[in-house]
């Protein structure tokens, strides 16, 4: 798994585990909606360096929110979106350490908009680096998927590194 992927989906899980514990919620109207932000949270992991798959381990520092709604009553029952954003710096460290390690910053955005018969999901992922020789790390990544009400679905996966 790119170290997109592993971001997004490490960044989502600890949301999400935060949200548990932490959650403020407001109804109105049938509606459930749940907002956390983040300041300095800091996951390290291990991960393949996203443009080379040398493996590596990341350390990331970062802020975020995650913001959720949910129509629990009504015509609307059983919608749901869910949106985040984290953005902050991170450190890639090579486990050879003859490879440069990398410093620099990413951000990340994933959004979710589901109801009883559709579903879309998007997201992105930026980081640019630069290495301890010199060497730059820009990596950008792209996902989308959506399921319409017949079951169709159309999804891509866009990475790049320039």
């Amino acid at each position: 798994m790119n170290i997109w992927k592993r971001v997004s989906l490490s960044v989502a899980v600890a949301v999400m585990a935060l949200l548990l514990f932490t959650m403020t919620t407001a109804f109105a109207n049938g509606a459930v909606t749940s907002t956390q932000t983040f300041h300095n949270a800091v996951q390290s992991f291990p991960t393949p360096n996203p443009c080379t798959g040398a493996s590596a381990t990341v350390t990331l520092i970062y802020n975020g929110v995650f913001h959720t709604t949910a129509l629990t009553s009504g015509k609307g029952a059983g919608t749901f979106w869910a949106t985040g954003t984290q953005t902050g710096d991170f450190v890639l460290t090579p486990d050879d350490p003859t490879q440069p390690t990398y410093t620099g910053h990413f951000t990340t955005w994933f959004g979710d908009n589901n109801n009883l018969h559709n579903g879309v999901e998007g997201s992105t992922f930026t980081i640019h680096g630069v290495g301890s020789d010199g060497s730059t790390l820009d990596f950008h990544d792209v996902a989308h998927m959506s399921v319409n009400a017949n079951g169709v679905t159309f999804s891509f996966d866009k990475p790049t590194c320039g």
